[in-house]
């Protein structure tokens, strides 16, 4: 089994149905762990080699990058089985997490749950005195 975190770019392109939906929207709708579908675009007038990712409700998220999509296409089109998750969301890009030969991808611990906190840092105690 091979686990692998993939870019997915074109997040801010409006897609091209009669809705013209919205990328990034979407994208701050989903949750990291929620399952995605990658779907190899050979007509794509772009590039043959194009991967779309597409959210659990059917909505276009963007493309995987130029430089992996040959190489995940290859894999999907040769019947390999796949499961990918979403696993977050950047500045200019999503991130999915994709794992091949069966199973569900296994999220990576994030970078803020393993960062010490600052020394002058002082949260409050636990609930407030006014009630919020």
């Amino acid at each position: 089994m091979q686990e692998l975190t993939l870019a997915v770019v074109g997040i801010d392109f409006p897609n091209p149905d009669r809705s013209r939906s919205n990328r990034r929207y979407e994208l701050l709708l989903c949750v990291p762990g929620e399952a995605v579908s990658l779907v190899p675009e050979p007509k794509n007038p772009h590039d043959p080699h194009a991967v779309a990712v597409f959210s659990i409700r059917g909505v276009q998220l963007g493309y995987l990058t130029a430089e992996r999509a040959p190489w995940i296409g290859a894999r999907l089109r040769a019947g390999e089985e796949v499961a990918a998750v979403f696993q977050g969301m950047g500045d200019t890009a999503a991130y999915v997490r994709v794992r091949f030969g069966g199973g569900v991808p296994t999220l990576p611990v994030g970078r803020e749950a393993s960062k010490p906190m600052d020394e002058d840092f002082y949260p409050d105690p636990e609930g407030s005195e006014w009630g919020a």
